[in-house]
């Protein structure tokens, strides 16, 4: 009996294991991992490394950095102990010694295949000007259960062709603080309006065919002084941004969309909406330059067909 009991506690103990997720690298800004620092982590990682998806685990904690995953650091997984506890922090922004938008970053992404979980990226600048949470410029980049908090600007999707996904997200801004030419999925994502402004400014370029899709998300307002929001403005001229099944506020204005002051880009920007409920998702007050889909043309909206490139890739299926 007592030895069948101590095979029993042996096998439950190698379950147990078995079960515990696998880390390669921990972080902890208390000294008990491999790494203090985030960035040193991610400089430990081998060069394009060969052997697969290498995971390094962040420990609650302010982790006050400027971070940059280059172009040679790819396959890698940064999974957070506590989304809302682990924290990645820093404060520029355009207007500090004429830096301008692109070097605002908090966190900037050049390499493919990297995958956020469960992290806060956090641009905590004064709403002084553009201020980037995010830059994206990796291909088939997730984030999953991430928050991105921010002003102006909050994430910047940052080059055309790149794919990037966003699962049950929680994504804040003023002015524009979704923007950039990237394809992108957001799927169950809470996106927070701060100021009376515009949601997108993508920069979609002609012939690239799927811009931004928001699919299943909630849209709504911080607080009682935000009463008016236009759901997107073109950056460029081929803007292209779709809003399906998503809750949209009272406060969305009626003509939902803004033209850059450009009367030329209602004849080239691509400006979906399908599906949405809510106060704000009443289409009467929208403009004939608006494409309101049928049910049949919104079929081809899939995570499948929107992302797959050439490589068929599915975020979904990983």
């Amino acid at each position: 009996m007592k030895k069948l009991l101590l095979l029993s506690c042996l096998f439950l103990s190698a379950l147990t294991y078995s079960q515990q997720p696998q880390y390669n690298i921990i972080v902890d800004r208390n000294g008990t991992g491999n790494f203090r620092n985030i960035q040193q982590a991610i400089d430990s990682v081998r060069t394009f490394n060969p052997v697969g998806m290498v995971t390094i685990f962040i420990k609650k904690g302010f982790y006050k950095e400027k971070l940059e995953i280059p172009t040679h650091c790819c396959n890698v997984r940064l999974i957070g102990e506590d989304r809302d506890k682990t924290i990645i922090n820093w404060d520029d922004h355009a207007n500090i010694r004429k830096m301008g938008t692109f070097r605002t970053f908090t966190l900037k992404i050049c390499g493919n295949d990297i995958r956020l979980e469960n992290l806060t990226v956090e641009n905590s600048s004064a709403p002084m000007g553009q201020a980037v949470s995010l830059h994206v410029e990796g291909d088939r980049a997730v984030f999953v259960n991430c928050r991105f908090l921010g002003h102006q600007d909050t994430i910047y999707t940052g080059r055309e062709n790149m794919r990037q996904y966003f699962l049950n997200c929680y994504i804040e801004g003023t002015t524009d603080f979704i923007f950039g030419p990237s394809t992108v999925w957001f799927e169950g994502c809470e996106i927070v309006c701060k100021r009376n402004s515009y949601i997108t400014a993508g920069s979609t370029p002609e012939h690239i065919k799927y811009g931004y899709i928001f699919n299943n998300c909630n849209i709504h307002f911080a607080d009682s002084t935000v009463t008016e929001e236009y759901l997107g403005r073109p950056w460029r001229a081929y803007a292209m941004t779709l809003f399906m099944n998503c809750q949209l506020p009272k406060g969305i204005k009626a003509i939902g969309w803004h033209n850059w002051g450009k009367v030329e880009n209602e004849k080239t920007a691509r400006y979906m909406e399908y599906n949405n409920s809510g106060e704000g998702a009443n289409t009467v007050g929208r403009p004939a330059w608006i494409k309101l889909l049928t049910k049949k043309e919104a079929a081809e909206y899939t995570v499948e067909n929107v992302l797959k490139g050439f490589d068929g890739w599915n975020p979904t299926k990983q």
